[in-house]
C-alpha cells in the first residue's frame, strides 16, 4: 500500500496547534480569575515591585496586568506565546528544584488561543520596547514600540471565539468575587510587592509594598490592609522550624471564625494551594474554641525542600502532593495547637513528635479527634446530653424577637397533633418546648421551628417584593470587601424585598438606613454581614438566590438553642409554626417536632 493510500485510510490526525491550544486553555484558563493568576505570577517571577491589575466587566472585556519587572527581549516576547515555552525548566531534574510560580509554559499560549492579547515589554538596557499582538492564537503584529520598563499584558474579550465557554461564565459579581480572591492570595504571598486593583475605573485596592525588616510584621500589615485592622489585631503568630518543615504565618483568634470557607490560606513554598487534609489539621486544633461547622481564619506558609513536594499534579497548580502527608499533618497540628496554647486558648503541647494521626484521615480529610501527648483533654460542658443526641448548635443566649401573638383558634386540620392553648407548657434545657396534645406529648425544637417560620415569611416577602422595614435612628455605615460589595449589589432587589433600606456608595461602602422589622435590637450592624456569610455558605447547595436568601435569613435570625423563653413566647412560637405551610421540618429538612403517643408511653412503661 502506498503512503498516500495509508494516509487516506488513517483515522488518527495530528491536531492543529491552534486547536491544541484551545483544548489546553480549557484546563489552564477556566475564568477571568485564571488569567489574573497566570499573568500576576509571571510578573512576580519577573521580579516586579509594583503590579497593577486593570479590569473591565469583571474581566470579560479586559484583564490587564502591568508590572515593573525585568521585561523581555523581542525574541522572548515572541517565544513566550509558544506552547511549552518556559525559562524555568531545562531538564527533568529541574522539576525537583522549582521555586518559581509559573513553569509549565502553557499559560500565555492558552490565553492567547481564546482571547485578543497585546503584550508590551521593555528591558532597562533596551532603547525601545517591543509589542506583540495575537488574536485567537494567530500572530497579528510584532514590532518595536514605546513603553515603560517592565511588561504589560492586555487580554481582551476572553473566550470570544469559544461562545459556549463564554456563556458558561457566571454573573459579573461571581466572576469578580473569584478575581478578588485570587488577588488577595497573590498579595498575601508577596507583602513586599505593591499591588493595585482597578475595576471599571474604580480603584478597589492600593497596597503599598511592606518594607518592615521583619517578615512577620510585613505579613501582619498586609493582612490588615486586605481584610481590615481587626484581623491584624486578632491574630496569633506562628513560627516553627523542624529539620523537614518550617511553618510561619498567623492564626485568627476564635472571634474571627466564619460560617463559610474562604479565609483559609495555605502556601507551600510561597505557592497558594488547596489541601483539605492539611486544612483539617488546622481546623481540628480549634476544637471547642469555635462553633461546630465554623471555620477559623489563618494564613500559613509551609517551606520544605521542593524534592518532597510535587507541584505538577494539577493544570493550574492549585493542588500539590507531599511524599509524607501524614508526617506533615502531625507536625502541623502540633505546631498550631502549641501556638493556640501560648495564647492561652488550649493546653500547650510538649512535643510535635507526640502527635499520632488516625489512619483514615488521609483518605477522608475528616479525622476524629487526635490524641496529643502532654495535653489535658478538653471536655464538653456538663449537663447537655441533648447536644450529642440531636446535633444542635452550641449554647448562646439571645433574646427572642418580639412578635405578634397569632390567634390560637387557627389550626391545621389534624387537631390530634396540635396543643391545646390552655394546656401546660414547659421549656426543656432551654432548647425544646414540651406540651400536651390530645394523642400524647409534643416536643418542639425551638431553633428548627423558628427557622421554618422565618423561612416562609422571608419567601413571602421575596415573592411579594415588600417586606416590613424599621428605620434606624442612626444609619450605620459599613465597609465590605470588594467581593461582598459586588454580591450586595447583585442581590439589592431581594434585600430590599426583605426589608433592608440600603444605599451603595463608591468603593466598598454601604449605608444601612433600615432593616427588616424582626431584627433583634442592636443587631443592625452585624445582620447584613452575617446574612452574606450564610448566603455564601449555602452556595455549594446551588439553590435559587431567593431560596438561598430565605434560608440565610432564617438561619441567621432564628432563636438559638439555649435561649430562655417566656410562656407567652413559647405559645406564640407554636401558633406561628402551625400556620406554616410545612410546619413539620426546618428549611434544611430537620424535624421541628417529635410526637410521643400515649400508646408509645404506655408501652415504654410496660403497660401495653
Amino acid at each position: 500500500m502506498t503512503p498516500e493510500a495509508e494516509a487516506t485510510d488513517s483515522l488518527i490526525r495530528i491536531m492543529p496547534e491552534s486547536l491544541a491550544n484551545k483544548i489546553a486553555a480549557g484546563e489552564v484558563v477556566q475564568r477571568p480569575a485564571s488569567v489574573v493568576k497566570e499573568l500576576v505570577e509571571n510578573a512576580l517571577d519577573a521580579g516586579a515591585r509594583h503590579i497593577t491589575v486593570i479590569l473591565k466587566d469583571a474581566g470579560k472585556t479586559l484583564v490587564q496586568v502591568v508590572d515593573d519587572g525585568c521585561g523581555m527581549s523581542p525574541t522572548d516576547a515572541r517565544l513566550c506565546f509558544q506552547r511549552h515555552a518556559t525559562s524555568k525548566i531545562r531538564t527533568i531534574e529541574d522539576l525537583e528544584r522549582i521555586h518559581t510560580l509559573g513553569f509549565r509554559g502553557e499559560a500565555l499560549a492558552s490565553i492567547a488561543a481564546v482571547a485578543r492579547v497585546e503584550l508590551k515589554t521593555k528591558r532597562a538596557q533596551d532603547a525601545a520596547g517591543y509589542r506583540v499582538q495575537i488574536e485567537g492564537g494567530h500572530l497579528i503584529a510584532a514590532e518595536p514600540c514605546a513603553t515603560a520598563n517592565g511588561t504589560s499584558v492586555a487580554v481582551r474579550n476572553l473566550f470570544y471565539n469559544v461562545p459556549a465557554r463564554r456563556n458558561f461564565l457566571k454573573t459579573p459579581a461571581t466572576e469578580f468575587k473569584h478575581i478578588v480572591e485570587t488577588f488577595q492570595v497573590l498579595a498575601l504571598s508577596h507583602p513586599e510587592v505593591g499591588f493595585t486593583l482597578i475595576h471599571d475605573d474604580v480603584e478597589i485596592y492600593r497596597l503599598v509594598p511592606e518594607t518592615d525588616p521583619s517578615p512577620a510584621e510585613r505579613l501582619r500589615r498586609r493582612i490588615g490592609t486586605l481584610f481590615g485592622p481587626e484581623y491584624a489585631l486578632q491574630t496569633i503568630p506562628v513560627e516553627e522550624t523542624t529539620s523537614y518543615l518550617s511553618v510561619r504565618g498567623f492564626l485568627g483568634r476564635p472571634e474571627l471564625h466564619r460560617k463559610s470557607r474562604g479565609e483559609q490560606f495555605f502556601f507551600v513554598n510561597r505557592r497558594y494551594v488547596r489541601h483539605r487534609y492539611l486544612e483539617h489539621a488546622v481546623t481540628s486544633s480549634y476544637e471547642h474554641l469555635i462553633p461546630e461547622g465554623a471555620h477559623p481564619f489563618f494564613v500559613l506558609f509551609l517551606e520544605l525542600d521542593p524534592k518532597h513536594v510535587d507541584v505538577n499534579v494539577h493544570p493550574t497548580k492549585a493542588e500539590v502532593k507531599f511524599d509524607d502527608e501524614r508526617g506533615i499533618y502531625g507536625v502541623l497540628r502540633a505546631i498550631v495547637r502549641r501556638a493556640l496554647g501560648m495564647a492561652d486558648l488550649v493546653p500547650q503541647l510538649e512535643s510535635a513528635a507526640a502527635v499520632t494521626v488516625p489512619s483514615d484521615v488521609a483518605q477522608t480529610a475528616a479525622a476524629p479527634r487526635t490524641e496529643v501527648s502532654g495535653a489535658t483533654p478538653l471536655r464538653m460542658p456538663p449537663g447537655e446530653v441533648s447536644r450529642r443526641l440531636y446535633a444542635v448548635e452550641p449554647d448562646t443566649v439571645e433574646p427572642i424577637p418580639q412578635q405578634t401573638v397569632l390567634p390560637s383558634s387557627v389550626r391545621p386540620e389534624s387537631d390530634e397533633e396540635t396543643p391545646e392553648h390552655d394546656t401546660l407548657i414547659w421549656q426543656v434545657h432551654d432548647r425544646y418546648i414540651l406540651t400536651q396534645i390530645r394523642s400524647g406529648l409534643l416536643l418542639i425544637d425551638q431553633n428548627a421551628a423558628h427557622e421554618r417560620i422565618l423561612y416562609e415569611r422571608a419567601l413571602r416577602n421575596l415573592e411579594s417584593g415588600f417586606g416590613l422595614s424599621q428605620q434606624l435612628l442612626f444609619p450605620q455605615t459599613l465597609e465590605f470587601s470588594p467581593a461582598d460589595f459586588a454580591l450586595i449589589e447583585e442581590l439589592m432587589p431581594e434585600l430590599r424585598a426583605l426589608g433592608f433600606d440600603l444605599e451603595l456608595f463608591s468603593g466598598r461602602t454601604v449605608v444601612v438606613r433600615g432593616v427588616p422589622d424582626d431584627i433583634r435590637p442592636g443587631d443592625e450592624r452585624t445582620m447584613l454581614e452575617d446574612l452574606l456569610a450564610q448566603y455564601k455558605a449555602n452556595l455549594p447547595l446551588r439553590l435559587p438566590s431567593r431560596e438561598n436568601l430565605a434560608r440565610s435569613v432564617a438561619r441567621r435570625n432564628a432563636i438559638r438553642p439555649g435561649t430562655r423563653l417566656t410562656e407567652k413566647q413559647m405559645r406564640t412560637l407554636i401558633d406561628q409554626l402551625f400556620l406554616c405551610e410545612t410546619p413539620y421540618v426546618s428549611p434544611t429538612g430537620r424535624p421541628t417536632m417529635i410526637r410521643l403517643t400515649l400508646e408509645e408511653l404506655e408501652r415504654r412503661f410496660g403497660r401495653a
